[in-house]
């Protein structure tokens, strides 16, 4: 038993390993192909990461990320693919910001107001797709990428000046209103280099919180199996189509959370300049970090790192697209590299088998013959 733990701890470190190291190989020859140095980029980004200013955009983003592929990974988890997260995240942040610019609360009441908020509008959007996929057979995938493209021009209805909007004097922007400062969560500053969003910490605690739930409660439990075998788990007494409808509201819940470190740590308002394509990352980084909190810590650390120091490559003289490039690479690399695993894993498991039932039979012989 033992040593079947210590093979699969190998396989879950080799499958990251190899698609990080095949991303990055890969990403040398991209560069080298086009005619630029291939370890140029790279030094410049790793000095950049020197800067305390960097290292706290890195943190903040981090945070972002990390929040995005929890919601991913409670999908995952259910083998439900909840590709909706960023219109989720962007609704809930727009919502959130209205309300919580049209009323001022005492602060911990004014601040639990948007996150409530935040959490419902993200859970109700997510759950549309749960209840299609649970009453109706309608794949999340599907429904999801719909409900993106509605919540996306759903926005750009809503944040008219006619509407919810706000368009300050002088500017182009559209906003939803300031949220006051009660409203405002507290950071930790940094001096000089700036300030980590006080929500960081509190999306780093969630991850301990989806540890806790998914491996030391029956909740977890239920889901885990009916991730694995609907139909093994509906034997076993568990409702398939409510955990299906649960497991979608609460990543979405989770998703409308990824929002607020930068709402409520930054700029206070939603505009049209608020980050787009966060939920999407956020697959990545759940399908690197194996949906476990503390792999999906780490790749939300490295793509907020590829993020934030290549933003400075085009001042030395080189695109900054070779970050998303690496990106790119990285969730390739990541499908190819699993899979290989996978399948190694299934062989080397195949392989113990035989190898023990030979053991047994041996035994058995032994024993027959010394009779």
């Amino acid at each position: 038993m033992k040593k079947f733990d210590k093979d699969r701890l190998i396989l879950g470190f080799v499958g990251p390993a190899l698609a990080l190291v095949s991303a990055f190989l890969l990403t040398m020859l991209v560069l080298a192909a086009t005619g630029v140095n291939p370890f140029e980029p790279l030094r410049i980004m790793g000095e950049n990461a020197g800067y305390e200013d960097i290292q706290v955009l890195i943190l903040n983003q981090t945070g972002t990320y990390y929040l995005a592929a929890l919601a991913v990974a409670i999908g995952f988890r259910m083998n439900l693919f909840n590709i909706g997260v960023d219109g989720q995240y962007r609704l809930a942040a727009m919502i959130s910001a209205v309300v919580g610019a049209a009323v001022e609360l005492p602060g911990a009441l004014h601040i639990l107001l948007i996150v409530l908020v935040a959490m419902l509008v993200g859970a109700f959007w997510s759950g549309i797709a749960g209840v299609l996929k649970a009453k109706r057979g309608v794949s999340e995938v599907v429904s999801t990428i719909m409900l993106n493209a509605i919540a996306t021009s759903l926005i750009a209805w809503l944040i008219l000046p006619r509407n919810l909007g706000v368009q300050p004097p002088g500017s182009n922007d559209l906003t939803t209103g300031d949220i006051a400062e009660s409203g405002w969560f507290p950071a930790v500053s940094m001096g000089d280099s700036g300030e980590i969003y006080g929500f960081t910490f509190v999306a780093f605690a969630l991850g301990i919180v989806y540890w806790f739930v998914l491996n030391r409660t029956r909740f977890g439990f239920d889901l885990r199996a009916t991730g694995a075998s609907e139909s093994a788990a509906q034997a076993s007494g568990v409702d398939a189509k409510k955990m299906i409808l649960t497991s979608m509201l609460i990543s979405g819940a989770v998703a409308g959370l990824a929002g607020m470190p930068v709402l409520l740590g930054e700029t206070h308002t939603y505009s049209i300049n608020f980050p787009v394509g966060v939920g999407f990352t956020g697959i990545t980084i759940a399908l690197l970090g194996r949906n476990h909190p503390v792999g999906i810590f780490f790749a939300a650390l490295l793509i907020a790192f590829i993020d934030k120091t290549s933003a400075g490559l085009d001042t030395a003289g080189y695109a900054k697209e070779i970050g998303t490039i690496m990106k790119g690479l990285i969730v390739i690399a990541v499908v190819v590299s699993y899979e290989l695993v996978r399948r190694y894993g299934i062989r080397r498991q195949q392989q113990k088998v035989g190898e023990e039932l030979a053991a047994g039979h041996a035994i058995k012989t032994e024993k027959e013959v010394a009779a």
